[in-house]
C-alpha cells in the first residue's frame, strides 16, 4: 500500500498533539514492508517530523535550503512555498498511490485526488460545540464538514468524539466512523536540570479559553495560600500573558504559581514528582496529558465529562465541571493523604496500559485497508 501523508499539519505546528499523532503512527507503519509512506516536500519546523524516519534525505536537504533562503531573505522572492505546493499537487495528480491521508481540514487536495480514497481523522468537535471561543472559524467548519461527508472512512479519537459528530451531523454515515485511541510517547528522565518545588500541583500545556485555567487558579487560590510549601507549576504553553499575570497578582499568588518551560524529554519528570496533575478543561477530543500523567504514576484530577472517563477510567479523580468546591476537595484529598495518592498512582499506571501508539498503528492500517477495498 502506498500512502501519501498530507504535510499541512506539519506546516501549521512546531509541536502539538495532532502532529505527534501522525508522526508516531506513521513511523510505526513505515516499518511494515508492505506499506510505503510518501511525504511530499514541506516547509515544516515541526520537531516530531524532523526527528523521525518520515523526514527523508530529500526533505532534509530541502529544509536546509529553506533555512538558508530565509536567512538571506530570499524565501518569498524565490516562491519556496509555491514550489512545495506544486510538488504536492504533482504527487496527487500522478495517481501513483493507493490512499491519501489529510492531516487537517484544508480541502484543496480534493481537486487533485480524483476517485482515490482518503481517511479523515477528527480530533474533536470543539469549534462546533464552543463557537463563542473562536473567531473566523466559518471556513474551518465548512471544510471539516465537507471532508467528513466525502471521506471514505473517518477515524474519531474517542467514542465521545464519534458521539458528538453524529449528534451535530446526523446525516454522516455512522458505519464509516471508527474509533481509534491515541497513545503517548512520554518517558521519565531523572536528574533533570529544571528546578522544581518539593511540593506542587501540575498544570500542563495551553491555558487559553476552554482549558479553564483562570477558573482553576481562582478555585485553588486559598489552598495555595494556606499551604505554605505548596505551589502550582504550569509546564509549557508559553509564558504567562499580561492578562494572566494581572489575574495571578490580583489573587495574591504571584509567588505561588510558577511557569516552567521544558524540553520534550523533561515532562515525565514533572509528572512523576507532582502531588497530582489537574486537567480542568471543559472539553477534549482525547486528552493526551491525561494518559501521560497516568503513565508517569501521577494521580489525575479531571472533570467527569467529555472523553475523560474513556481515557482515565476508574483511575481518575473526578470533579463536577466548574464546581470550585468539589475541585478543591478532590485535590485536598490527594495532597493530604499519601495512601490515596499511591492508590490512584497505581490505578493510573494500569489504566494507561490499555493505550499505545502500537495499538493505534495496527488499528489505523486496518481502517486504511478497508478504505482501499471499499473504493
Amino acid at each position: 500500500m502506498r500512502i501519501i501523508l498530507d504535510p499541512q499539519i506539519y506546516n501549521l505546528q512546531r509541536y502539538g498533539g495532532i502532529s505527534r499523532y501522525y508522526t508516531e503512527v506513521f513511523t510505526l507503519l513505515a516499518k511494515d514492508k508492505n506499506v510505503t509512506i510518501i511525504t511530499p516536500l514541506n516547509n515544516s519546523t515541526n520537531i516530531y517530523f524532523n526527528n523521525s524516519v518520515l523526514n527523508s534525505f530529500k526533505q532534509n536537504i530541502y529544509g536546509i535550503i529553506i533555512k538558508y533562503f530565509k536567512k538571506i531573505k530570499l524565501y518569498q522572492r524565490l516562491k519556496i512555498q509555491y514550489i512545495a505546493n506544486l510538488n504536492f499537487e504533482k504527487r496527487l495528480i500522478s495517481a501513483k498511490y493507493d490512499l491519501f491521508i489529510p492531516t487537517y481540514y484544508d480541502v484543496n487536495f480534493l481537486k487533485y485526488i480524483g476517485s482515490k480514497p482518503f481517511v479523515l481523522t477528527v480530533y474533536d468537535m470543539i469549534h462546533e460545540l464552543f463557537p463563542e471561543y473562536f473567531t473566523n472559524s466559518e471556513v474551518l467548519l465548512k471544510n471539516k464538514l465537507l471532508l467528513m461527508e466525502k471521506a471514505t472512512r473517518i477515524i474519531a479519537v474517542s467514542e465521545n468524539t464519534k458521539k458528538d459528530i453524529l449528534k451535530l451531523y446526523p446525516h454522516i454515515n455512522e458505519s464509516k466512523i471508527d474509533v481509534i485511541y491515541h497513545g503517548a510517547s512520554i518517558k521519565i528522565k531523572n536528574n533533570i536540570e529544571n528546578i522544581l518545588p518539593d511540593k506542587y500541583i501540575l498544570f500542563v500545556g495551553n491555558r487559553s479559553i476552554y482549558k479553564n485555567f483562570l477558573f482553576f487558579i481562582n478555585s485553588i487560590s486559598n489552598l495555595l495560600k494556606n499551604e505554605e510549601n505548596l505551589f502550582l507549576v504550569c509546564a509549557g504553553g508559553g509564558n504567562f500573558t499580561n492578562a494572566e499575570n494581572e489575574y495571578i497578582s490580583r489573587l495574591g499568588l504571584k509567588n505561588k504559581i510558577l511557569f516552567k518551560s521544558f524540553v520534550d524529554d523533561e515532562l515525565g519528570y514533572f509528572y512523576k514528582h507532582a502531588e497530582c496533575f489537574v486537567f480542568p478543561s471543559q472539553y477534549e477530543g482525547f486528552g493526551i496529558p491525561v494518559l501521560e500523567s497516568m503513565i508517569c504514576g501521577c494521580p489525575v484530577v479531571l472533570g467527569n465529562h467529555s472523553s475523560f472517563p474513556e481515557v482515565a477510567g476508574d483511575a481518575g479523580v473526578y470533579f463536577e465541571l466548574n464546581n470550585s468546591d468539589d475541585l478543591v476537595e478532590k485535590i485536598n484529598t490527594l495532597i493530604k493523604n499519601k495512601s490515596v495518592r499511591e492508590y490512584f498512582s497505581k490505578k493510573g499506571i494500569e489504566q494507561a496500559k490499555k493505550f499505545s501508539w502500537e495499538k493505534a498503528a495496527v488499528e489505523c492500517i486496518t481502517v486504511y485497508n478497508i478504505a482501499c477495498k471499499t473504493n
